[in-house]
């Protein structure tokens, strides 16, 4: 648990420090084009990092040896929903 932690911190913080780099952007009226290209770097960063914690909680859950395969099959169901937004 402790690495997942350190994992998600990590790329949270190259995260906050892209954003930071955005709004520095926005400072210098740097061109949209290579804002768009930072925030869209920002959202792949976040969206690793939700797959991550998703992942992790997973694994966590499915090895639980009392739990039923029916919650096995529940909580694989909403980890997909979680990643997976309709």
């Amino acid at each position: 648990m402790e690495d997942t932690k350190r994992k998600v911190s990590n790329r949270l913080k190259r995260s906050e420090g892209q954003i930071r780099g955005v709004l520095k952007m926005l400072d210098e009226d740097k061109s949209c084009r290579d804002i768009v290209v930072q925030l869209s770097a920002i959202r792949s960063s976040i969206d690793r990092a939700i797959g991550v914690v998703v992942a992790e909680n997973l694994i966590d859950c499915i090895e639980e040896e009392s739990i039923t395969q029916e919650d096995r099959d529940e909580k694989i169901k909403e980890a997909i929903d979680l990643v997976i937004k309709k």
